[in-house]
């Protein structure tokens, strides 16, 4: 289930005009710090599945995905998935303004 949340954020952040390979050409790196998954039921291989996907604000250089993996009605999954923003060339963490306009929505 972490490649089906994995590839949600990207997703989630491309449809907010976040690009994950660009902020890597650029000097920047989103990453996962700490992941918490409740899980509830299982998925078969023949299962259609969506995911839900929001971002919050943790603390002044973390977010955190809330992520829940649904089949139909029936809840799979629920995940808490905190991360940060990396300026390599400086080796810190750091927030950028593309994330920090995600958590007013």
């Amino acid at each position: 289930y972490l490649n089906y949340l994995e590839h949600a954020r990207h997703e989630f952040l491309l449809a907010h005009g976040i690009n994950f390979a660009e902020l890597h050409k650029k000097g920047f790196d989103l990453v996962v710090l700490r992941a918490e998954l409740d899980y509830k039921k299982s998925l078969v291989d023949t299962d259609e599945f969506f995911i839900e996907t929001k971002i919050l604000k943790a603390s002044r250089l973390k977010f955190q995905f809330e992520q829940k993996i649904f089949r139909a009605n029936d809840l799979i999954l629920e995940a808490k998935i905190f991360a940060c923003c990396v300026d390599r060339a400086r080796a810190k963490p750091c927030i950028l303004d593309e994330l920090e306009d995600l958590f007013q929505r």
